[in-house]
């Protein structure tokens, strides 16, 4: 008797999981992004949008019911900036720039504004918000007369001078970043989507262009043992370059530690969604 009452009930729960849309689950999406990177920073300090630079990534985002994922996600983006780009006379004096390679990380909770349930036409579209955490690797680098430059092992402003500056440690390659953003999500076909989502990084450091504090002054960097300037010397100040030097004393303001650096993605991307059926419980 038992074992005609499973029957049934295993028989009736292949008919409901046909016949019911609501036993459809979904389970998560894999997918891929690009699109572009902007910096924000002492280079960039009126958040210009001039000088976007590539973004791509991956991502796996698990699905908590029909409003809410957790993504994790990945992304390579190029950052870079330039004082001949401001409008300001005193920083195109200033005459600093820099390049970077970004490689992150990150954690992020995703809150859909309506249900989204890939495969039911009533639920296919959504606007949503993200937030979350996540740490990156950058490592800054100008050209000087052709040649490329890492500028952290530098020390631009006296961080390898322990006699003027004990309190100017190198900075870390590694930083933390807080993704803010908002987007819209649509499933174009049972198992595909597709998003555009604006996303902002605040983070923790002020170094991704290597440029914080106030100038080192020459002495910070002292001549070579066989003559001559060191690299660091005609990287710390390139007003030079201009025609008209705007004196960079020790102490003269360089950046402005008071604001992090920052960074912002605008992406497209393409998702699979991952489903399963769920045997609806049977009514006994």
């Amino acid at each position: 008797m038992r074992f005609l009452s499973l029957i049934c009930i295993l028989f009736c729960c292949q008919l409901k999981t046909i016949a019911q849309p609501q036993s459809f689950v979904h389970e998560g999406e894999v997918g891929v992004s690009v699109g572009m990177a902007h910096y924000f920073g002492d280079l960039n300090n009126r958040a210009a949008l001039n000088r976007p630079k590539i973004a791509v990534g991956i991502f796996y985002r698990k699905q908590i019911g029909d409003y809410i994922g957790i993504r994790l996600g990945g992304h390579y983006a190029q950052l870079g900036y330039s004082d001949i780009y401001s409008d300001n006379e005193y920083q195109r004096r200033r005459n600093l720039s820099f390049n970077t390679n970004l490689w992150e990380l990150a954690v992020q909770g995703d809150f859909n504004f309506f249900r989204f349930v890939p495969g039911n036409p009533e639920y296919i579209f959504t606007p949503y918000v993200t937030l979350g955490v996540g740490l990156f690797n950058y490592d800054p680098y100008a050209f000087l007369d052709g040649t490329k430059y890492f500028l952290r092992p530098l020390g631009t402003e006296g961080q390898n001078n322990a006699t003027l500056y004990p309190d100017r440690k190198p900075y870390s390659n590694m930083g933390f970043c807080f993704p803010i953003g908002m987007g819209i999500k649509y499933n174009v076909t049972n198992n595909i989507n597709v998003a555009f989502e604006i996303s902002h990084r605040f983070t923790n450091t002020d170094y991704i262009d290597d440029v914080s504090s106030t100038y080192a002054g020459a002495n910070a960097f002292p001549p070579l043992p066989g003559g001559g300037q060191s690299t660091a010397f005609f990287l710390q100040d390139r007003s030079y370059e201009t025609g008209t030097p705007i004196g960079t004393e020790a102490g003269k303001q360089r950046g402005f530690s008071g604001q992090k650096d920052q960074y912002v993605f605008a992406e497209i991307s393409v998702s699979f969604s991952i489903t399963s059926y769920r045997c609806p419980k049977p009514k006994l």
